[in-house]
């Protein structure tokens, strides 16, 4: 029996695809809270290589196929040993119903014995979101069927504040343009300070990505941040969960 909507299905299953792993560590249990599903080709090609050959005719085919290739990788690299989440990234403009393009997920994780609630599906706002209600009833769906949904890259797209004035997502993920830096640079940190005080106020969690340095990281914890991402704690391994490393003396900052 085939599985999923007919625009899903459509150009069957053309991608060559390999999918590495990067953690999204909980700063103040020293854990690893989730990995990050990240797309690449089955010859090394990047995430951007990947995705310029995704076209409207089989972003379709292409957005169901990252799905399972990402929960049978993270299965296969041993994620059911862990307690950590798995972060999915998918394209809303790629889903025609929520309830029938979710059904060959579904399937997935039922055959892999993956749990529903550990399944994080984000979306980044450098993708123009055409319509802002058809997001709202993806949110809205996925929340129902026990999933977690996080806006990626927020601060540097088409939207930041705005989309969060549309539809508010569990998570939010500063975009690294405007967390690098942020231990020199007074103004960046109030724009960060304002960003994160608006999730707390909207009951969003926070994670910071593409943490490079201590100062950097220190300078997030000082702003309450708990959840993060990026290269100070492990680089992406295609096929493995990679073992974070934490910067050890500033793990009990405040909070």
């Amino acid at each position: 029996m085939q599985t999923g909507c007919l625009g899903c299905r459509a150009e069957g299953n053309g991608f060559e695809l390999a999918m590495a792993y990067q953690p999204i560590v909980d700063a103040e249990t020293g854990t690893v809270f989730a990995y990050e599903a990240l797309v690449r080709g089955s010859r090394g090609q990047s995430a951007s290589e990947v995705l310029a050959d995704v076209t409207p005719k089989n972003r379709y085919a292409f957005d169901q196929q990252c799905r399972v290739s990402a929960i049978k990788g993270a299965v296969t690299a041993g994620i059911l040993e862990t307690q950590a989440k798995l972060s999915i990234n998918f394209l809303p403009n790629a889903v025609y119903s929520p309830e029938a393009c979710i059904k060959l997920t579904l399937k997935t994780a039922q055959e892999f014995g993956f749990p529903l609630n550990r399944l994080i599906f984000e979306f980044t706002e450098n993708e123009h979101i055409a319509d802002t209600e058809h997001v709202k009833r993806i949110i809205s769906s996925y929340r129902k069927m026990g999933f977690t949904t996080a806006l990626d890259d927020f601060g540097a797209g088409h939207a930041g504040l705005g989309l969060l004035a549309s539809f508010q997502t569990d998570l939010i993920k500063l975009d690294m343009k405007l967390v690098q830096g942020v231990s020199l640079s007074e103004p960046r940190r109030l724009v960060v300070a304002g960003a994160t005080g608006i999730a707390r106020a909207l009951g969003i969690t926070v994670i910071a990505e593409g943490i490079e340095t201590t100062a950097d990281y220190q300078a997030l914890r000082d702003l309450g941040i708990r959840y993060f991402q990026g290269f100070l704690f492990a680089r992406p391994s295609v096929g493995r969960l990679p073992v974070p490393v934490f910067p050890t003396p500033l793990l009990n900052a405040p909070a």
